[in-house]
């Protein structure tokens, strides 16, 4: 681990500089254990691919003082892997192609495959969440296929409809709101993954997994109008596995 101090407020955490669930895996124990030390002026904790962002109210502690709280130097990582992750997949369902996803046959075509393989290949793998980012709920999901590898539009969507799922280059992600994009969008999640009247708010977090699984037009119609109900059965349609 690597300490710096970026600014007035900020402390930056990091890890050896590579993208992979071993590296990820002690950014998240790194991670709940500043958490389990409940230091009151640590007021952030912000987890990426290979490092932590701490914020720090500086009017209680000194970022010296919190490091020197923290004793982050006498934990030894050493052995931490992705094994112990502790976490749940998330198993979501799409309407792959056609007008909920309209640049799978530009997926299909980029990678010599047929629509119906990009459907098996991009649901037949789970995918971890790195980190949660541009907007509220959007995951960053490492676990590609190379076979689906593809690069972004070279034109950008003005708008890009909620639950889109779409491949960007060596990842793939879900847009939980309506929003501008430049990922190829292959398909559509009919659930609502961020609500802000549901506790909690969003379905997942950082180091948990999610899994698509297809669905036909009418299965997607079902799922928006149960939806609407205010007894709908999140459960009947998103399965939740705890691994640990």
């Amino acid at each position: 681990m690597e300490f710096k101090l970026i600014n007035e407020q900020t402390i930056m955490i990091y890890f050896e500089n590579q993208i992979d669930p071993k590296t990820f895996a002690k950014v998240q124990h790194v991670s709940q254990y500043i958490k389990d030390k409940q230091l009151q002026s640590i007021t952030e904790i912000i987890p990426s691919y290979r490092a932590i962002m701490l914020y720090v109210d500086t009017n209680i502690s000194t970022l010296n003082e919190v490091l020197n709280d923290l004793d982050l130097e006498q934990l030894d990582i050493s052995s931490i892997n992705e094994k112990q992750l502790r976490n749940k997949t998330i198993h979501l369902p799409v309407l792959y192609g056609g007008e909920y996803g309209q640049d799978i046959e530009e997926v299909a075509t980029y990678n010599d495959l047929t629509t119906e393989e990009v459907v098996k290949i991009h649901s037949s793998n789970k995918y971890l969440i790195y980190m949660l980012g541009f907007m509220p709920g959007f995951p960053f999901l490492g676990g590609l296929d190379a076979k689906l590898h593809t690069p972004r539009r070279k034109e950008p969507r003005t708008k890009i409809e909620a639950g889109s799922v779409g491949i960007a280059n060596n990842q793939t992600g879900l847009y939980p709101k309506q929003s501008p994009g430049g990922w190829q969008i292959i398909g559509r999640t009919p659930i609502n993954v961020f609500d802000i009247n549901r506790e909690p708010m969003c379905l997942y977090e950082a180091g948990d997994s999610i899994q698509f699984y297809s669905i036909d037009k009418d299965t997607y119609q079902q799922i928006e109008q149960e939806q609407t109900q205010d007894d709908f059965n999140i459960e009947k349609w998103v399965k939740f596995d705890y691994e640990h």
